[in-house]
């Protein structure tokens, strides 16, 4: 999770964190809500409840709903982006008309569930890897249309992120090395097409590993070693680039890839194995 002597990791532009918002309450509300409608709209207040030990990560994303459908919303938060708290855990208290809390309620505690479980996952992973060298990584096995925000979770979770997209670096993997005939093709053609971007390479076997460093690049991912082909790897590269391992990663086996002396790890789990924390919005004031 986020140090607590460091400030919490900047979400994405507010422009982004707006968008999610309104697809999210466009398919929620539709023509109208239908249920709220029939409720006098006066002035109200509402509080949340974590119902489970987590990492909290989504607060931009959960006071823009409410902000959505009344701009006057006030939300008070007792605990911070990236903070663990327990189960029973009041989160936050909220004054706001009451059709504009009852509407937006479901689209707020989605995106707070899912980016929280999005940050406890990550947070359970770092912590086996803490004291050793080797980083923490997430993937592109995100949400549709919801791919900053959880990456976003990660940095909240005390994860690092990997690219953001296919645009910002170049990553031959097995079909691009495929289709170009090697990885020396492959290579070369990217340093003559992107040479500004960064540059990673794949590898699925120890000799593949031999002619990416030969080739040269900026990382080398290592799919699916073993524990001695890992150890094997380090000796081979000998510091000279960037080690990072992938491949169905489970949490288990993170200490045996720390001890190999990995650069990093990326883990598809972090934001797609997700289970999301319990969490539930009551009208009033909280208790005591």
């Amino acid at each position: 999770m986020v140090d607590r002597d460091k400030a919490p990791p900047a979400p994405p532009p507010a422009a982004v964190v707006r968008a999610n918002v309104a697809t999210a309450l466009a398919e929620d509300l539709g023509s109208g809500d239908a249920s709220a409608a029939l409720l006098d709209d006066l002035p109200a207040r509402a509080w949340v409840l974590c119902r489970e030990a987590a990492v909290i990560a989504g607060r931009p994303w959960f006071d823009a709903c409410f902000e959505a459908l009344d701009p006057a919303a006030q939300i008070s938060w007792r605990v911070a982006e990236g903070q663990q708290v327990a189960a029973g855990s009041v989160l936050c208290t909220i004054a706001a008309r009451t059709r504009a809390l009852l509407s937006a309620e479901r689209s707020a505690l989605n995106f707070l569930q899912l980016l929280s479980a999005t940050a406890t996952t990550t947070a359970a992973h770092a912590a086996v890897l803490a004291g050793s060298s080797t980083r923490l990584l997430d993937t592109r096995k995100t949400l549709p249309g919801l791919r900053l925000a959880q990456k976003y979770a990660v940095r909240c979770g005390g994860g690092h992120n990997h690219r953001l997209g296919l645009y910002d670096a170049v990553m031959l993997k097995e079909n691009h090395i495929a289709a170009a005939g090697s990885i020396g093709a492959a290579v070369a053609r990217a340093r003559a097409r992107f040479p500004a971007l960064p540059l990673i390479i794949e590898v699925e076997s120890l000799p593949e590993l031999d002619e990416a460093l030969a080739a040269g690049c900026d990382r080398i991912l290592l799919d699916d070693f073993d524990a001695d082909s890992l150890r094997e790897a380090v000796l081979r590269a000998g510091g000279r680039v960037p080690l990072e391992v992938s491949g169905g990663v489970a949490v288990d086996r993170l200490p045996q890839i720390a001890a190999s002396g990995v650069d990093c790890v990326s883990v598809g789990a972090l934001t797609k194995h997700l289970r999301a924390i319990d969490l539930s919005l009551r009208l009033g004031d909280p208790p005591g």
